[in-house]
């Protein structure tokens, strides 16, 4: 049996980033041959990570690319299982990398992206890769792209858990840096009333009715009360309505706002990481306790 070197360890442990004991464990499996224990990693990583598959991405990063001259750009939310892995070098090189070719090379959907060159593969098999290197699911859940009216700006939050990214025309930097900052803080869901999902209005609307009638009002009233409601709604949840959370009097909208600058908002994407997606609550000692009941068996 060949001799198996910590040197041929290192090497190999370079080539694939996979854990030392595991690089150890394919090269006596290859008899210390390189191209073969490497070849035995990958299998095992992609065993790996069909099983990291099945399990809840709901952490994650977004990210903005934009083009020197500020007219293509895109926002992509890319998720994993745990906000440690969210702050991983490897990981957040393969979200940037994404965004960059929904830039350039303007994919239809995330299939399309999927296909795409990346590296010494494609970007699905640089995800799978990546997946059994670390140990945790990972998907592209989705993205944007901007051929701008006007001029694009980015704002990303939170540890890049909030992003924005901003058509402006008209105006300036600062401008588009601050309504970016505010659609990040405020989070309308749409520029206008007309953007508004109606699915969402009739919801206020139906909640609006039940509880004056809860509150015993008369049912000659309860439209006129429904609409207020909706009407406040829409201030609040569109874009332009809102008050800007610098205004220096507590009441100059977005849109009095751009009208000052001659300016106006042509669209916007803002991705909040993992909205809508259902986190597993997990009880973490009586996951310790099954995993010591089965060690035992």
């Amino acid at each position: 049996m060949a001799e198996i070197t910590a040197s041929m360890v290192k090497e190999l442990r370079e080539k694939t980033d996979a854990p030392m004991m595991e690089c150890k464990k394919a090269l006596s499996e290859a008899a210390g041959d390189m191209a073969k224990a490497e070849e035995i990693l990958r299998i095992k990583l992609g065993n790996k990570a069909s099983k990291a598959a099945a399990r809840v991405a709901a952490e994650g990063v977004v990210a903005v690319n934009v083009s020197a001259d500020g007219k293509l750009g895109s926002i992509i939310e890319v998720n994993c299982e745990t906000d440690f892995v969210a702050k991983n070098d490897d990981f957040l090189a393969l979200v940037k990398g994404c965004a960059e070719l929904v830039t350039t090379k303007n994919p239809a959907d995330v299939a399309e992206l999927s296909a795409l060159p990346m590296g010494d593969g494609t970007v699905e098999s640089t995800r799978a890769a990546l997946v059994g290197k670390i140990g945790e699911n990972m998907s592209i859940r989705r993205f944007k792209r901007f051929e701008a009216t006007g001029r694009l700006y980015s704002y990303i939050h939170g540890g890049a858990k909030v992003g924005v990214l901003l058509d402006l025309v008209g105006g300036d930097e600062q401008l588009g840096k601050d309504i970016a900052m505010h659609i990040a803080a405020s989070k309308p869901k749409a520029l206008d009333a007309a953007g508004v999902p109606q699915e969402l209005i009739d919801t206020e609307r139906r909640v609006a009715i039940e509880k004056a009638r809860a509150d015993n009002k008369p049912e000659a009233m309860l439209e006129k009360i429904a609409e207020g409601t909706v009407q406040k709604f829409l201030k609040e949840v569109t874009l332009l309505a809102q008050v800007f959370v610098k205004a220096e009097d507590g009441k100059q909208t977005i849109e009095q706002l751009l009208k000052s600058r001659n300016a106006s908002v042509a669209g916007f994407a803002l991705y909040l990481v993992g909205e809508g997606i259902e986190k597993k609550v997990s009880d973490f000692a009586a996951e310790v306790a099954a995993q010591a009941a089965a060690a035992q068996k």
